[in-house]
């Protein structure tokens, strides 16, 4: 096979952003991406099999600290954990740019402003075709471009739910989402939040910006192809050869330039597992791009939970319910203290969905409850800590989260559930979200200006290997306290854009 000029490592939100971004380039590009193509089958919108059997979860197992294994819902398929998400994709704050005092520590800042990056913002609403509304959230940064669309429409038990919050004098918006409503209920009656996708209803990173990327002859996608470690030339300055195993045959490939978008815990593992240059060179003994000794530290993972607003005298006939989010207490706790997080809903849950986290509790009451319940995801940020890491042991992942933080997610929840009741709801339950659900996954590679602190320069180069890039959630320098997608595809187009500029344009 002839090298191509570029690989690109995964087709999540990042990888496939980007080979969208480089399309008509006139470079060859090979997309890597260890998993499959997701197939339609009956599985797809039936809440048992997702939730309660976990058809879809990975087979792997990954290791706390201490070595006790557990199974992440990590998803590999083609378009990644993008095939699952709520398609929420939403701004960072102009204040999450700029460094934030927060319970639990400080919240750094970017590289960049908000207002360098809020083109790309732009450009990467069109391109995943968000539907939203503007002057309905007094925490919405400035727009250069509207949104492409109109707002998903509320439904009835929604309407309601906004109109309450309104009544306490709060200021419930529309959550920007990569949703075509209509396509998504022709294949099925359901939310589409932690659903697969396989078709065009749900715009994800397949759907997408994939599909766009695969118009051009030159970029081809080859799956089941498990990229295994990295390997520096010789004198340790650039990536000379991507490593991979596909149909149990080992491969390799010598491109010009790699970009590795795995995922924030997959690109750390990557880095951590491939050869090191010799201790005299950069990052002797700690995998690549690690001169810093950064890779795989600060991984975040947001503080979050769930939280039902039950009121057992109304139904809530909702289908897909996921419109509405709340920023009140994004910047101040309400009350001049300092920041809590952001509350939307969630898809609309039923019994079986219940059940996978209390499979004790009879399945008449917890569709009872499903059935009367207004479903909330209350979202924190999770600070930066070079102990919190993801590190690997031989083939292993070893996840050592070490949360930040809670205090937010604690006055959070007491806010909401004060404000739920005074809305009429007389049972609010809560339950915070754990290590299982690494779908916010971020940090672990992060982007800065000094190579002894960062791994990365702001456009995601590597400091140590001049070819090689890594946009995926690793990047984040924080996680602020809403959905990462967003920012990793406006960064992805933002970087696609300065490697035509300074890789392609001779």
């Amino acid at each position: 096979m002839t090298n191509p000029d570029i690989v690109i490592i995964g087709s999540g939100m990042g990888g496939a952003t980007i080979a969208s971004g480089l399309a008509g380039s006139g470079a060859s590009i090979l997309m890597l991406e260890r998993g499959e193509a997701l197939p339609a089958t009956p599985h797809t919108r039936d809440t048992r099999a997702i939730f309660v059997d976990g058809h879809y979860r990975p087979k792997e197992m990954w290791l706390e600290a201490g070595g006790a294994p557990f199974n992440p819902g990590n998803y590999y398929y083609v378009g990644g954990n993008s095939k699952f998400y709520g398609a929420v994709l939403i701004r960072y704050r102009r204040e999450d740019f700029s460094e934030m005092e927060h319970y639990g520590g400080i919240s750094p800042a970017w590289p960049f402003s908000y207002e360098e990056f809020e083109p790309w913002y732009s450009k990467a609403e069109q391109l995943f075709h968000v539907r939203g509304a503007l002057g309905e959230d007094p925490t919405e940064p400035f727009h250069s471009t509207p949104y492409p669309f109109g707002p998903v429409p509320d439904e009835p038990s929604i309407a309601r739910a906004r109109a309450e919050l309104k009544s306490l004098g709060l200021h419930p918006a529309s959550l920007p989402l990569g949703v075509d409503i209509e396509a998504w209920l022709k294949d099925g009656s359901t939310p589409w939040d932690a659903f697969p996708n396989t078709g065009t209803g749900k715009i994800d990173a397949q759907s997408g910006p994939l599909a766009a990327a695969l118009a051009d002859q030159n970029i081809r996608l080859e799956t089941g192809a498990h990229v295994e470690y990295l390997e520096a030339s010789p004198d340790a300055r650039t990536i000379e050869t991507v490593h991979y195993r596909q149909n149990g045959a080992l491969k390799k490939v010598a491109p010009k330039l790699v970009i590795l978008s795995a995922g924030a815990v997959n690109s750390a593992a990557v880095l951590l597992r491939s050869p090191s240059p010799s201790s005299k060179g950069k990052g002797g003994g700690k995998g690549l791009a690690n001169r810093s000794d950064q890779v795989g530290r600060n991984f975040m993972n947001h503080n979050s939970s769930a939280m039902l607003a039950i009121d057992p005298r109304r139904r809530n006939k909702s289908v897909y319910q996921k419109t509405l989010m709340l920023n009140d207490y994004y910047l101040s706790d309400g009350k001049g203290g300092k920041p809590l997080g952001n509350v939307q809903l969630l898809g609309k849950i039923d019994g079986n969905i219940l059940k996978a986290n209390v499979r004790r509790a009879p399945k008449f009451a917890l569709d009872f409850m499903a059935g009367h319940a207004v479903d909330w995801y209350l979202m924190c940020e999770d600070l930066p800590d070079p102990e919190s890491r993801i590190t690997v042991d031989g083939k292993d992942i070893v996840m050592q989260w070490r949360r930040s933080n809670m205090q937010s997610l604690d006055g959070l929840t007491k806010v909401m559930r004060e404000n739920f009741r005074a809305c009429g709801y007389p049972i609010v339950l809560s339950r915070p979200f754990d290590k299982r659900t690494p779908s916010h996954q971020c940090g672990t590679v992060k982007m800065g200006n000094d190579p002894a602190t960062s791994p990365l320069d702001p456009f995601c180069r590597s400091f140590d290997h001049s070819n090689l890039f890594v946009v995926d959630a690793g990047f984040l320098p924080n996680s602020a306290a809403v959905n990462p997608a967003l920012s990793i595809a406006a960064q992805a187009l933002r970087v696609a854009d300065h490697i035509r500029k300074t890789e392609l344009a001779t």
